[in-house]
């Protein structure tokens, strides 16, 4: 009797437990979608992500932008055309170490009369010859750079380049050969040696203080090439100035002329032959070059 009674057990007792499991399953579910029902839903603000966006400024007025195409200009051949001037300045120093120190030491000595150094520096010709090709060099690219900034010729203009070193060289040797005739023609020849030695040696300083100053106005921007123009022009004019109140300190008492006849010969001699040939220069490279 057990064992059709076990057999009908085994029979239905998955059904049954089958029948269990679902209907605990149904109440689950039941359960959990009354809760959903039940459970209030939340309501978000509406919020418009470009408009209220403080740093992006949608309500400002639309601003237009000219863009100007770029043209860039060819600088390697200044690049390397400086390059090989402060290498020349790089291996005089180094091969006339002492005739450099004697130069600045004199140009900040304030009397030059029976000076050791002054006599060593005139003695040195070749050192002092090539600091003078220096100084026609950089000054001859210095204004070859002025006018090119001021719009006269172009950067790749190395005719006016090479126009602008031979004004300078043909200025100076003019200037030269001027002064050592007058100073011959009148007997003032010391006096006249001491007005050549103390110009040819502000040159040379000079030259040495506007290497920093080409380089800057060959390769700046327009705003640091106007800052630099300006110190240039300072650098010049203190030059001149220094030049006059040193030629005359030393030609006072042996020429006995004024001051003021001395500042007229500074600009008829000096000043007035070098704006003539500038303009002149323009001139001619406007119309030519």
């Amino acid at each position: 009797m057990l064992k059709p009674f076990a057999l009908v057990l085994f029979l239905f007792l998955p059904v049954m437990l089958l029948a269990q499991q679902t209907d605990t399953l149904v109440r689950k579910i039941d359960s959990i979608h009354a809760q959903v029902q039940v459970k209030p839903v939340k309501q978000y603000a509406y919020t418009d992500v470009i408009t209220d966006n403080k740093l992006l400024n949608t309500s400002g007025k639309p601003v237009s932008v000219y863009q100007v195409a770029r043209k860039p200009v060819n600088r390697d051949g200044i690049f390397y055309l400086l390059a090989a001037i402060v290498l020349m300045f790089g291996i005089l120093k180094a091969s006339n170490n002492r005739y450099f120190n004697n130069l600045v030491r004199v140009f900040f000595n304030t009397s030059l009369r029976q000076s050791q150094l002054t006599d060593q520096l005139l003695q040195a010709k070749l050192p002092s010859l090539f600091y003078n090709i220096f100084f026609v060099l950089i000054s001859g690219m210095y204004v070859f750079l002025i006018l090119h900034y001021y719009g006269k010729i172009d950067l790749q203009n190395w005719l006016a380049l090479l126009f602008c070193i031979l004004a300078i060289l043909v200025i100076y040797i003019i200037k030269f050969i001027v002064l050592r005739f007058a100073g011959w023609l009148t007997g003032y020849q010391k006096e006249t040696d001491t007005y050549i030695f103390i110009v040819f040696l502000i040159n040379k300083i000079l030259a040495i203080c506007l290497v920093p100053l080409v380089i800057i106005i060959a390769f700046s921007g327009i705003d640091i090439v106007k800052i630099t123009l300006v110190v240039s022009y300072a650098l010049i004019g203190m030059m001149m100035a220094m030049r006059f109140f040193r030629s005359y300190g030393l030609l006072q008492t042996s020429l006995k002329v004024s001051r003021l006849h001395f500042i007229l010969y500074i600009a008829g001699i000096e000043l007035l032959p070098l704006l003539l040939i500038y303009k002149g220069a323009v001139v001619f490279m406007i119309k030519n070059l």
